[in-house]
């Protein structure tokens, strides 16, 4: 085997001692060791030729790298070379260091991936907040529903899109009467019915004709709207509370859409079949069709404004209004409701302020 060429210089503090074992004659043998005197240990060093070679930077890598190996595969072997480490290079007196160093690095790198993942499940938790009120203000300006029952309420059963009473606005209602009839409950729309789109205050003229619709009706009156308490867009209800504290009436929560769905969390709501509650609405084409499907009496209202309203949902408004207003014309009634045969007794002139 060839010898060793890249071994670390011997410092001068040692003394050096030759051992041939029992031959004194170093001519004829080749000496294959020494001995490091150092306090009172003596450590047998290997090749002392290569003891003053110079080292290339290729030797000097390649030991380190052996030393470093050796010096961490047995951790009960250690304590045997901590008499090498004045001959060990600087990288060497700092692995440990730099273990302790790089573990912690790394912990700091696992916590700040922690919190990036935080970070980022915020930002997905914020993305999604986003896309749901995104999602909720078209629904409430793009009915797509509405859009497929409107069209087979065109081309199949145009009596559900006319309403029993059609009326300016609330204050022409005569509660008294309609409670004297038999009807147990109200439940209203909101936007362009109670307040101006998409506000939660009630339409300041509207007030004194809603307090006589409480007093009359007491506790049975209730909202029932796609801008408010529908789960697809008010899942935890935090929208729907902030609207019941806004105008004091109670917001149904329902899962669908109207016109689509049945009566079941209104009839729940008040306590009574449908036949028994009105509906008020400013919309003939999800309000009234709705209400005339599920046997409610159905109270179509005029806008209370359109200025807020936008340019398309406008258009859409008018365009169903001219069907209303051609059957009408036609001749044609909307389905026929058992507790109020003549719904004219129920019209009145608003009270002058």
């Amino acid at each position: 085997m060839p010898s060793a060429t890249c071994w670390y210089p011997i410092p001068n503090c040692l003394n050096l001692r030759y051992s041939h074992h029992r031959h004194h004659h170093l001519r004829n043998r080749k000496v294959t060791s020494f001995s490091l005197r150092r306090s009172d240990k003596q450590i047998p060093i290997r090749n002392p030729s290569a003891a003053i070679l110079h080292r290339t930077h290729s030797c000097i890598k390649s030991e380190e790298n052996h030393n470093r190996i050796t010096y961490n595969s047995n951790p009960n072997q250690n304590h045997k070379h901590s008499l090498f480490l004045p001959f060990l290079p600087s990288t060497d007196l700092r692995s440990t260091d730099k273990q302790n160093a790089g573990a912690k690095i790394q912990k700091q790198l696992q916590g700040g991936e922690q919190n990036e993942f935080k970070v980022e499940k915020n930002e997905g938790l914020s993305a999604n907040m986003w896309w749901a009120n995104v999602k909720a203000a078209l629904g409430q300006r793009i009915n797509l529903e509405g859009i497929l029952c409107s069209t087979m309420v065109i081309v199949k059963d145009q009596k559900l899109a006319l309403p029993h009473i059609s009326v300016p606005d609330i204050r022409y209602i005569d509660w008294t009467e309609l409670h004297r009839k038999g009807f147990k409950g109200v439940v209203f729309d909101k936007d362009n019915t109670l307040t101006a789109p998409y506000t939660l205050t009630p339409w300041p003229p509207l007030g004194s004709s809603l307090e006589r619709c409480k007093t009359v009706f007491g506790s049975d009156i209730a909202v029932f709207s796609n801008s408010a308490g529908l789960q697809e867009y008010d899942h935890d209800g935090s929208k729907a509370r902030v609207l019941e504290g806004a105008i004091g009436i109670k917001v149904i929560r329902h899962r669908l859409k109207k016109p689509a769905g049945t009566a079941e969390e209104v009839e729940k709501h008040f306590g009574c079949e449908s036949s028994k509650i009105i509906m008020v609405g400013d919309r003939p084409f999800t309000d009234i069709v709705y209400g005339n499907r599920n046997a409610f009496l159905t109270i179509l209202t005029e806008p209370l404004s359109l200025a807020q309203e936008p340019f398309i949902v406008r258009q859409v408004r008018k365009l169903k209004n001219s069907f209303v207003n051609y059957w009408s014309r036609r001749g044609l009634k909307p389905p026929s409701h058992k507790l109020l045969p003549d719904p004219t007794v129920c019209v009145k002139e608003p009270l002058s302020p």
